[in-house]
């Protein structure tokens, strides 16, 4: 019966027995087929099912058997582990092992590489090499492996980690044989990041052209699966789509960059395992409602050192704050029901793996979803539960055999089982001395404890009123020595026999002056003396989390904070107010404003709060209530790079992806008074990216920065920048390098997406019927921005300094049927006032910065001045992080230079910055039914002694001085 029984197995899991069927033998072959009997075990089937007394019966790399009362196969090899305990090998998905470095084709001249340097039918970009697979480059790497079969891991699965799209990984056992044997699943993954990684190619630059890049990539591989005959073969086209089958797994840098990719996941309907960075406690309610599953690293950052107060000036709060609560990360992730598996990637030293595990237990992890972590859940993840993370009948024989309990400090792991192959660490059956002991000698009846870790014993002594002398100690069963100072001047050495069976030691030691004495250790029963019994556990008492997790961010706690976002509740009552409401009215002197949920809903003097209602009452008297000040030209929280300035057009890119909302300059200009801002792509080429229009809701995560439903806009520009005048002398191989190529790329560009625009309408004229039996036309992404322009459904804000330059591009639209929105910068502007008024361009400019460059060498500070006398709606703009903190200052200077009203020269910062951005029906006055941005200001808000005391965005208060003073602290 049991060899028809072993046949069956031997049959059954042919497919995962891996014997080198195919290689020659030199001599005799040895094909044994042991079976092992590891009994009296205490068996952790998985992360829940635990078998005291049991059984585990292996053969050929496969479990035949686990749990109580099985029978024993005549001629086992039989190991009695009584007292012992065995787990799954753990499983690492984020794993380099086995993998050569990434080597980037050698670059040939100097300057930047337009083109890919990859021979061959590949993408055209070398950042994005879905046809990369792991398993053809795997080799088997013996020192990795015992490093990481030390630590308990049996499986891994392995990838080279560089690029966008970085091709599949390959799921590999740790044993010792040949890497035919050693692969379970030759196509276990697909990659992803937003790091290009070591390609030479100059595109992307910047963390928006990845992401474009990516989108357009998956869009490329969607519409290539449609070509029916295909007019051009794409091996990475072809390659990214074989990818989709398989579990996706995406590497990102920080919690912001997991809300990237979630939101490409989502655009693309495909389910992201999110490689996270450590930091995702900060956004754990963000990172639930992606409703991905995580592998996280254990990369807690060690302590500081602050001895230096100099030293201890340059550690930030973040940082502080980071050190403190990078341990709960794993434990966020399960109070909030989060499905995660474990790795050790990102650690500096391996060792510290168990470590920081056990910090994190000791923070509130429990063991139970440590071990699921380590086992069941990367299995699930890469859907191999059938194969490995549990021990059950049929999976591989992948084991720990442990001195005690997994996760308590001072457990050994004896061995590991890597498909039934054993790899041993140290001496099953050596004796754990740990422990506390009473040491009886001439020095008295002392205290002494013995603790054990990685492998080695450490020892302390209590001499003198209670405190621990530390003590060196060599055990070799059963020899020890131990040596320790006995005060200052003295130091005992002792040496004696360990006996088991009483779990004593005894033997002499001898002073510093020559005298010999005898000593005995006898172990102490932890159940027997109540003077060494463990006080209940007390979880570490954790600072609160702050958003954002930067210095003035606030302890609030999130859904409440999310609750108050959506809903906008409360009101507000600012009495006695000098209100400038940018509109008919004026200004009104001792007036109140009365907002209720997010809206100015009336505008009065002697305003009451309605009977049963409750508002917060402001007084306001002697301080002026404005508008919040928008800024149309600002940089500020963009993460990794405002300029894609790679290529002569980057309308592809978006701003709107990579807004970071912990940006600290958020809170330093709501301390200036402003509500809102464009952030804009930078200056670099031509056509440049998509904007993003904010609120400095601060606090808040990037998706609720965004204002609601606001109009797109994308930033051009002109001058020296785009034509590389100043980007060294290698920098001579982009197009354009003139203003005369800069004028020709307009012309290009909008040809061609007025031609794309023409294929989609016509497409979409089709019937349902029509559109069956042809293929729409490829989705490109930069050419459909370029078509919105067209369309009048995206708008320009072009950087620009030149009247010849100006005017060139007002030619061009003229021509190609779109109107610039707005010149910023525009420092000329008071030359060609009229063309622009007479188009209805707007005008976002300086204050007073001239003579910067050699374009700006005719600007003047009665520019603004000038443009709005001639009745082009004007702005003033900040352009830079510090300047957006006083663009009340700024805006002022029109009252000194052109003689500019005062409400005329607020204007400039609020109302008019408004009707550029198509806001001012919303914002930029003080009007019933307009969102309620609004500032209190200390002094009259052009003066130069004028503080913000509250800024309001949607009736809540962002900003309020005396608030700020309680953050500092």
């Amino acid at each position: 019966m049991l060899k028809k029984i072993l046949v069956v197995f031997a049959l059954q899991f042919s497919s995962v027995c891996f014997s080198q069927t195919t290689f020659p033998v030199n001599g005799a072959p040895s094909n044994h087929h042991n079976v092992y009997i590891f009994k009296n075990v205490t068996l952790h089937v998985d992360y829940q099912t635990t078998i005291a007394n049991a059984s585990l019966i292996i053969q050929d790399g496969i479990i035949l058997g686990a749990g109580e009362k099985l029978t024993e196969p005549a001629g086992a090899v039989v190991y009695d582990l009584k007292g012992k305990h065995i787990y799954p090998s753990f499983i690492d998905i984020y794993s380099e092992y086995g993998m050569p470095d990434a080597k980037a084709p050698q670059k040939s001249g100097y300057g930047p590489q337009m083109e890919s340097g990859t021979k061959g039918a590949y993408n055209w970009n070398m950042a994005i090499k879905p046809e990369t697979d792991a398993y053809r480059m795997f080799v088997n790497d013996a020192k990795s492996a015992d490093e990481l079969r030390r630590l308990g891991f049996g499986v891994v699965l392995s990838s080279q980690k560089d690029g966008i799209v970085r091709g599949s990984a390959v799921l590999v056992t740790l044993s010792s044989q040949k890497e035919n044997e050693s692969i379970i699943k030759e196509k276990a993954a697909a990659l992803y990041s937003f790091r290009k990684g070591i390609s030479t190619q100059n595109y992307p630059d910047a963390l928006a052209g990845s992401i474009a890049l990516l989108r357009q990539t998956y869009l490329d591989a969607r519409w290539y699966a449609t070509q029916t005959p295909r007019k051009e073969y794409n091996i990475s086209l072809d390659a990214f789509n074989q990818l989709q089958t398989l579990p996706q797994v995406f590497e990102t840098t920080d919690k912001l960059s997991v809300l990237r990719a979630q939101k490409i996941a989502t655009e693309f309907n495909v389910s992201y395992i999110m490689k996270g960075s450590g930091n995702e406690y900060q956004r754990i309610h963000e990172m639930k409602e992606t409703r991905a599953r995580f592998i996280l690293p254990v990369n807690f950052p060690d302590a500081y050192d602050v001895e230096d107060p100099f030293d201890a000036e340059q550690v930030n709060l973040t940082e502080l704050k980071h050190w403190e609560l990078a341990p709960t990360n794993p434990v966020q992730f399960e109070k909030n029901f989060i499905p995660f598996a474990l790795t050790t990637n990102g650690l500096k030293d391996k060792k510290t793996f168990f470590k920081n595990i056990r910090k994190s237990i000791e923070y509130g992890l429990t063991e139970q979803t440590a071990l699921k972590a380590l086992t069941q859940t990367p299995a699930e993840l890469l859907g191999v539960q059938d194969k490995v993370g549990a021990l059950k009948k049929g999976m591989l024989a992948n084991f720990i055999i442990t001195s005690g309990d997994l996760f308590k400090e001072g457990t050994s792991v004896f061995e590991n089982w890597v498909n039934g192959i054993q790899f041993k660490f140290s001496n099953i059956n050596a004796p754990d001395i740990s422990g506390k002991y009473k040491m009886q000698s001439a020095l008295g009846n002392l205290n002494f404890t013995i603790k054990k870790a990685d492998e080695k014993f450490s020892a302390t002594i209590e001499l003198k009123d209670t405190l621990k002398t530390p003590v060196s100690l060599n055990f070799k069963d059963p020899l020890i020595t131990f040596y320790f100072n006995l005060d200052s001047s003295h130091i005992i050495r002792m040496s004696g026999n360990y006996i088991s069976k009483d779990s004593t030691f005894s033997g002499k030691g001898q002073k510093e002056n020559g005298e010999w004495f005898e000593w005995k250790l006898s172990k102490i029963d932890p159940a027997k003396n109540t003077e060494i019994k463990k006080s209940p556990t007390k979880l570490p008492v954790m600072g609160e989390i702050i958003f954002p997790f930067v210095a003035y961010g606030k302890a609030w706690d999130e859904p409440s904070l999310k609750d108050k976002f959506k809903n906008r509740l409360g009101a507000i009552l600012i009495k006695d107010a000098t209100v400038w409401t940018n509109e008919a009215e004026g200004i009104l002197k001792e007036y109140d404003v009365y907002v209720v949920d997010g809206k100015i809903v009336r505008i009065s003097e002697n305003i009451d709060v309605p009977a049963g209602a409750f508002a917060k009452i402001i007084q306001a008297k002697g301080m002026h209530l404005t508008s919040g000040i928008i800024d149309e030209h600002s940089h500020i929280a963009i993460s990794e790079g405002v300029n894609e300035g790679t290529q002569a057009s980057s309308a592809e890119v978006s701003m709107a992806d990579v807004i970071n909302s912990e940006d600290i300059n958020i809170y330093r200009q709501l301390a200036g008074g402003v509500t809102a801002c464009q952030l804009l792509h930078g200056s670099a080429n031509p056509i440049g990216g998509q904007s993003a229009l904010i609120k400095l809701r601060w606090g808040l995560n990037p998706e609720q920065l965004k204002i609601e439903n606001a109009d797109g806009f994308i930033k051009f520009a002109l001058g020296e920048n785009v034509k590389q005048s100043n980007w060294g002398d290698f920098n001579t191989i982009r197009f354009p390098q003139t203003r005369m190529g800069v004028e020709q790329v307009y012309y290009d560009f909008f040809t061609r997406a007025r031609e794309y625009d023409s294929k989609w309408k016509a497409y979409a004229k089709l019937t349902d019927k029509e559109k069956k039996l042809s293929v729409a036309p490829r989705r490109d992404i930069e050419l459909e921005t370029l078509a919105q322009i067209l369309n009048k459904k995206r708008f320009i804000t072009c950087h620009s300094y030149v009247q010849s330059e100006i005017n060139m591009l007002m030619h061009v639209g003229d021509s190609m049927g779109f109107t610039v929105n707005t010149f910023t910068h525009i420092l000329e502007g008071y030359k060609v006032a009229d063309k622009m008024k007479q188009r209805g361009i707007c005008a976002s400019t300086f204050a007073d910065w001239w003579a910067y460059k050699m374009e700006v060498m005719d600007a003047i500070p009665y520019n603004a001045a000038l443009l709005t006398k001639v009745g082009v709606i004007t702005a003033i703009n900040s352009d830079d992080a510090e300047m957006g903190r006083r663009l009340n200052q700024e805006a002022a200077k029109g009252v000194k230079y052109g003689g500019l009203s005062e409400e005329e020269a607020w204007k400039l910062c609020t109302l008019n910055p408004a009707k550029m951005l198509h806001l001012d029906n919303r914002t930029g006055s003080i009007k019933v039914g307009k969102d309620a941005d609004l500032v209190l200001w200390t002094d009259n808000p052009l003066s130069i002694y004028a503080r913000a005391s509250k800024t309001i965005v949607d009736g809540i208060i962002y900003y309020d001085s005396d608030e700020d003073v309680k953050l500092r602290n």
